[in-house]
């Protein structure tokens, strides 16, 4: 099983002062996890993997996240050595090396807008009612719903106990139990298929990305300069506040599309950056 995991905070302080959520999203079946903290430190995402993952999915083989102190921890280290999970890292302002956490927390987030309007201090409470729905929507990636391909069937919805359906009408517990049998040996032909419309999915996603964006390609010792995000512009330059800062000169190709970079101060820059967000720099 290969997971996404991303944080999202600050929100709106709801009670219990909880203003973070974490998401743990698994890539295939887009199963959604997701836990609301005051803060969020390794201990909290530790907990939040063995209770919610490891001890209802079991043991993930990999878990793909950025490069989040809580991430990086001597303590979370020896975490997932002690489970041997891989844990890779997305790039830094480049949301589609960690898609699907970043995919799943737009959804979510953009579902509590809708539902809460003023009340956004109550997201914390709305939580489950938002993932139930999040799990019971068909996904259009793989055709599926997340609870059909963790379960094997779909799930009973609210509005199904007020409308005549086969399962409502006839309640036959000797035929409900043929149906789940047939529906569970059928399971691994729908994940298959699920697979084959994921992967189709993908290739038709990265081909429209790849028409839109042509990569920038550096060489080890070329100068360039950085993108500057809102959150690391200086305080008081606002929006005319220069959009690149530098040089820095890459000191590494991590892959293609990714470099590590140093300042002229000569310290590395925690990180590796895509090239999305740098560009060629002349002296």
């Amino acid at each position: 099983m290969k997971w996404g995991m991303d944080i999202v905070g600050k929100l709106p302080a709801a009670p219990g002062g909880v203003v973070y959520m974490l998401v743990l999203t698994d890539y295939f079946t887009k199963w959604v996890e997701v836990g609301a903290y005051q803060q969020v430190r390794d201990t909290e995402v530790r907990n939040f993997i063995w209770k919610n993952i490891i001890c209802r999915f079991g043991v993930p083989k990999e878990i793909v996240t950025d490069n989040g102190s809580q991430f990086i921890s001597f303590d979370f280290k020896n975490f997932y050595d002690k489970y041997a999970i891989k844990l890779s890292f997305s790039t830094p302002r480049y949301p589609q090396a960690n898609g699907q956490a970043e995919s799943t927390n737009k959804t979510i987030v953009n579902t509590l807008k809708k539902r809460l309007e003023a009340e956004k201090s109550q997201w914390a409470e709305k939580l489950p009612e938002i993932l139930w729905s999040y799990r019971t929507t068909l996904r259009r990636s793989t055709g599926e719903t997340p609870f059909s391909l963790v379960y094997g069937s779909e799930a009973v919805i609210p509005i199904e106990t007020r409308l005549s359906t086969a399962r409502s009408e006839n309640p036959n517990e000797e035929q409900n139990n043929l149906e789940l049998s047939f529906e569970l040996d059928h399971l691994d032909e729908r994940r298959d298929r699920a697979a084959l419309r994921t992967q189709s999915y993908q290739q038709q996603v990265a081909r429209h990305y790849n028409k839109k964006v042509n990569v920038r390609v550096f060489k080890l010792h070329n100068w360039v300069l950085r993108r500057v995000f809102q959150n690391t512009r200086e305080e008081g330059t606002g929006k005319l506040g220069p959009t690149w800062e530098g040089p820095y000169q890459i000191t590494d190709v991590v892959r293609r599309g990714a470099y590590k970079i140093r300042g002229l101060d000569g310290r590395e820059r925690h990180n590796s950056w895509n090239a999305l967000h740098l560009k060629q720099y002349h002296f």
